[in-house]
């Protein structure tokens, strides 16, 4: 019994090779060259000129959440000051700045400036002051503390966009007995686009991108693929304003069972000429892959 219970338990850890990278409307892979073109060509197509490209290119279409819940750097203050602040144990001790300006101006990382509107520091006390939906330890039981805010000043913090990292406004508050400042970027979210949606059935094929020093028309990538996947190398189809790029994986599982797991590896693509300003794609989701192999 004991043995029948262990065979069990392994089959439930294991699934056939593949998983999300099984040949399917949303991707390339173990697609023959004539494939992939067709499909980098429908990928570029739905891209070029679209409202995503321009947002993307001209826009400001933020990396990250401009306000996660809870509170900036959890592992760097005491435990109390993140169960109080989930649970909502704000608490206002100071007047806010009334006189903030609407609009400031953010610089891109290409010389272009910018004016984007402002929420001021009465609505940004109280959207971060709000409990949690989901409150796991409840206050004061739990050992939460009253968040006194004493101050607050219109800052500037970095935030990752599409068009590379900015500095943002953000109102920088302080809180009694917190050596830490709480940040709450000031942008008006109005002024926000949101990151674009892949391809219906998508999945993703390349994970991340650099140039290869020394050789702009070289890309270092990294791609994701199942255990008893074959790659046979990346595949890039070129437009003016695009880059394309796919993997070429097969499932080489022959009906046996695999483990469920997503392998990474990295492979270095030669295009015709220069990157330059062209944007990589990835042929899975159909969306900009970002460059930076670090990022995950």
């Amino acid at each position: 019994m004991r043995r029948m219970i262990a065979c069990l338990s392994l089959v439930l850890l294991l699934s056939s090779c593949g998983g999300d990278h099984e040949a399917s409307p949303g991707g390339s892979h173990g697609a023959s060259r004539d494939e992939f073109e067709t499909r980098a060509r429908e990928v570029a197509a739905r891209w070029q000129g679209s409202a995503d490209d321009h947002a993307w290119r001209n826009g400001f279409v933020a990396l990250e959440v401009l306000n996660p819940q809870g509170w900036n750097h959890v592992s760097q203050i005491p435990a109390w000051v993140n169960r109080s602040s989930h649970n909502g144990a704000w608490r206002l001790a100071a007047k806010l700045p009334a006189n903030s300006p609407h609009r400031a101006d953010v610089r891109w990382p290409d010389g272009e400036v910018s004016q984007v509107p402002l929420i001021s520091a009465a609505s940004a006390y109280e959207e971060f002051s709000k409990p949690a939906d989901l409150i796991e330890e409840e206050c004061p039981a739990k050992g939460c503390r009253p968040l006194r805010v004493t101050g607050a000043r219109l800052g500037k913090v970095p935030l990752e966009t599409s068009r590379g990292t900015i500095q943002v406004p953000a109102w920088v508050f302080t809180v009694e007995g917190v050596e830490q400042k709480k940040v709450h970027v000031a942008v008006d979210p109005s002024a926000v686009t949101a990151r674009p949606e892949r391809i219906q059935g998508g999945f993703e094929e390349v994970m991340a991108f650099d140039l290869v020093a020394g050789k702009p028309d070289e890309l270092l990538i990294r791609y994701g693929f199942g255990a008893c996947d074959t790659v046979h190398g990346p595949r890039a189809y070129e437009t003016d304003q695009l880059v394309v790029i796919d993997m070429d994986e097969e499932d080489s599982s022959s009906g046996k069972l695999c483990p469920a797991i997503l392998k990474t590896a990295t492979a270095t693509v030669t295009l015709t000429r220069p990157l330059g300003d062209r944007l990589v794609l990835d042929s899975g989701t159909g969306l900009p892959v970002l460059q930076g192999l670090n990022r995950r």
